[in-house]
């Protein structure tokens, strides 16, 4: 993406009207900072989730991200999303653990997200192992963890 791509992005931020605007500006860009400020200003799931499928999107707004309340529902998909993402690593992948915890622990099932970073070859299978044995996992999560452990390339 040269430039003008870049400040086009820039300049639509100035032009957002609706929902729709900001969820096709968060598909569409790889500008950081666009991602960055959309995370900022977008008060809707579907952007949220929108900026966490984008590959372009940082770290640090993958980890904000996560922490954002909407429904269950939306918080669970956007918990997947975020726990999927290549750019998600090291601490900022232990500190998704620690979210995922709390919501266990609060009955919000985010078991999609537990199985997602099960299938990921960085967090501990210590963690993760922990994260099935908290307060609102079930057995069936407990499986699922095992199963998608033994999936991975480092087992």
């Amino acid at each position: 993406m040269d430039d003008t791509d870049r400040m086009d992005d820039v300049e639509a931020l100035r032009h957002l009207h609706d929902g729709g605007d900001y969820r096709r500006l968060a598909e569409r860009t790889s500008n950081p900072e666009v991602l960055r400020e959309l995370a900022v200003r977008a008060e809707l799931p579907f952007v949220w989730h929108a900026i966490a499928r984008n590959a372009a999107t940082p770290a640090e707004v993958l980890v904000a991200l996560s922490t954002r309340r909407h429904t269950t529902s939306n918080d669970n998909c956007l918990l997947q999303l975020v726990a999927a993402h290549p750019a998600l690593t090291g601490p900022d992948l232990d500190g998704l653990v620690d979210v995922l915890a709390v919501r266990l622990r609060e009955g919000d099932r985010p078991y999609a997200a537990v199985l997602e970073l099960a299938r990921r070859p960085e967090p501990a299978v210590e963690r993760l192992n922990w994260l099935g044995h908290l307060p609102g996992a079930s057995t069936s999560l407990r499986r699922g963890i095992t199963r998608a452990l033994a999936t991975r390339p480092d087992r």
